[in-house]
């Protein structure tokens, strides 16, 4: 699943006129490293990638999403986001690259 969230999240930072550089996840919650124009809002970017995702993946995981959610929604409403300054992102990516994965 968490391949497949990937993909979503990859398909939208296109359509968002962004590029994904990393994505990983843990059991609870998932890093992702992208690079975008100023232009971008921000908060409708998270809004949207949360959406459609939880939607995307409800439809194509039913029965792991229902046995692990007892909620009806799939993501918090918080998210954190960063800007990038002062560190490379290669030393970003490496941190996303090592994140610990959740059992399958």
């Amino acid at each position: 699943m968490l391949k497949r969230l990937g993909e979503i999240i990859d398909n939208l930072c296109t359509k968002w006129d962004c590029k994904l550089i990393e994505f990983n996840g843990e059991a609870d919650h998932v890093h992702l490293l992208f690079q975008y124009y100023p232009q971008l809002e921000l908060p409708k970017f998270a809004t949207n990638l949360k959406s459609v995702s939880s939607r995307r993946l409800r439809s194509e995981f039913p029965l792991q999403i229902n046995k692990a959610y007892f909620k009806a929604v799939f993501w918090s409403e918080s998210y954190f986001i960063a800007s990038c300054g002062g560190v490379s992102v290669s030393v970003l990516k490496k941190y996303i690259e090592n994140q610990d994965e959740p059992h399958k």
